[in-house]
Formats: structure tokens, C-alpha cells, sequence
């Protein structure tokens, strides 16, 4: 016969055993969220915070909130949809021209060629913000090193989530050419192009450096071709590696654009 202490042992017994039954099965369905939430990431790039994933690669990825999403991981996106609260600069450059947009940085300089016949809107929004210094001593935000492979920039507020508070239209969509059977393109390196929210228009100052092939929708405007110095650079910064899990976060080699200038080539 079961004595009371003997009756109390075995409850006990029991309970502990389903505490740690239904924790078995808490982090069984955690695994397969985390899964499910990988899987998700790595096709979508974020201002902000990709949808680059992202942001994604995220325009305000992101990213790191992209999103983009960067967002890999996540495409170049930036986190919020960015809100447009003042208008589009006005068109001032010349929209039959190339012009060169150099990143002053820590580490040397990259340049990057633009055509403002491809991309007026994108040129001209670049050539607005880099003469009232709306880039000089921001950092570059976010590089991923897994699915994707860009380092996403162009944040003021260095987290992923900021912008200019207006918007701009996708342009040059189809410049990468017919996408393949999964509804990409490959951005091969050297590639500059912007980050947004994953929705259509949604570009506002982030953009995102290529340094390796990179599959991802054909949904975020490639507006310039980095030098080879450049991409040397961008290359060094990858290869140190990303504080962020999975190969996503801030690059461990620092990157701070110290001046951002855009003239005629």
C-alpha cells in the first residue's frame, strides 16, 4: 500500500516529468519558429532593415532591421517604411549625363559610377544629399555574409531605421537581365543599388555595396558599378566578418563614409 510520502514522491515525480515534457517541446517549437523565420529571411533583402534582405537589404534594412531586409539573411531593406514627409528634391542634375559618387571613407576611397539616363530620380536624390552632407560621418551599418553578401550603408541614424522623409521610384529593374525560375537576379559584385522595404517605392537613402553574387529579387534599383579599389575595399571589410548572428550585423571592421561627394564624370 502507498503511504502519503510515497503518494507525495510520486506527484512530484509526475509533475517534474511533465515540466519537462511540455520545455521539450517549447524549444522543439522555438527550433522549427527559428527555422521557419531563417528560411523566410533569406529571401527577402531592407532599408532599413532589408527585405537584402534587409533589409533587407532593409531603405530606413534595416536592417539592420531589412532589412532590405539587407535582410540572409535578410535582403538590404530598411526596417520601417520610411514616411514621406517632405517631397522628392527637385530634378536639378543633368539626366543625360554620368556622373561619379565618391564614398570618402576610413578605410580609402570607393567611387561608384552612376547613369543618370538609367536612374535620374536615384542620381539626382544622391547628388541633393551628398552636397548638403547628408551622408559625411555615418557609419555603414550592416554586412551580411551569409545568402546574401553586400554591406548596406547610407543611414544617418546607424541602426537601420533612417531615411531623408521622402520616397523614391524604383528605376533600371530590368537592367540584370530575365529572373530565373525562383524569381531572382543575381547582383553580381560591385553592384551598388538601393535598399527599400520590400514594397514597391520605397527607396529613401540606403543603399547597398555587392561584394560576391548575390541572388535576389529584381526589386531593388542597381544604380552604380563600384571601382575596383572599391570593391577591394568592401571585399577586406566582408572578410573580417559581421558582429550579428548568422553573418548579419554591423561589420566588425568598422566602416564610416567621413564624405560623401556626387559630381558630372
Amino acid at each position: 500500500m502507498v503511504n502519503n510520502d510515497q503518494r507525495r514522491r510520486q506527484l512530484a515525480r509526475e509533475k517534474f516529468e511533465r515540466q519537462q515534457q511540455r520545455r521539450a517541446q517549447a524549444r522543439k517549437k522555438a527550433q522549427r519558429r527559428n527555422v521557419i523565420i531563417a528560411s523566410v529571411l533569406a529571401v527577402v533583402v531592407v532599408a532599413g532593415g532589408v527585405t537584402f534582405a534587409a533589409g533587407g537589404f532593409s531603405s530606413d534594412d534595416s536592417q539592420d532591421k531589412a532589412a532590405p531586409a539587407a535582410s540572409p539573411s535578410a535582403p538590404p531593406t530598411p526596417t520601417p517604411s520610411p514616411s514621406a514627409t517632405v517631397p522628392e528634391p527637385k530634378m536639378t542634375i543633368d539626366k543625360s549625363a554620368k556622373y561619379t559618387m565618391s564614398l570618402k571613407t576610413n578605410l580609402g576611397d570607393i567611387d561608384i559610377a552612376m547613369d543618370a539616363k538609367k536612374t535620374p530620380h536615384t542620381t539626382n536624390s544622391f547628388k541633393a544629399l551628398a552636397d548638403k552632407g547628408y551622408f559625411n560621418k555615418t557609419k555603414c551599418h550592416r554586412l551580411t555574409t551569409q545568402g546574401i553578401y553586400v554591406l548596406q550603408c547610407g543611414d544617418p541614424k546607424g541602426d537601420g531605421s533612417g531615411g531623408p522623409g521622402y520616397t523614391l521610384p524604383d528605376e533600371n529593374l530590368t537592367a540584370l537581365g530575365k529572373p530565373a525560375a525562383d524569381s531572382t537576379v543575381t547582383y553580381p559584385p560591385g553592384t551598388v543599388a538601393m535598399a527599400n522595404t520590400g514594397q514597391p517605392h520605397t527607396g529613401g537613402s540606403q543603399f547597398f555595396l555587392v561584394y560576391k553574387d548575390t541572388k535576389l529579387p529584381p526589386t531593388y534599383t542597381p544604380f552604380g558599378t563600384m571601382s575596383a579599389a572599391g570593391l577591394a575595399i568592401v571585399k577586406d571589410v566582408a572578410k573580417a566578418g559581421a558582429d550579428g548572428a548568422n553573418g548579419d550585423g554591423a561589420p566588425k571592421k568598422p566602416v564610416t563614409l567621413t564624405k560623401v561627394t556626387v559630381d558630372k564624370a
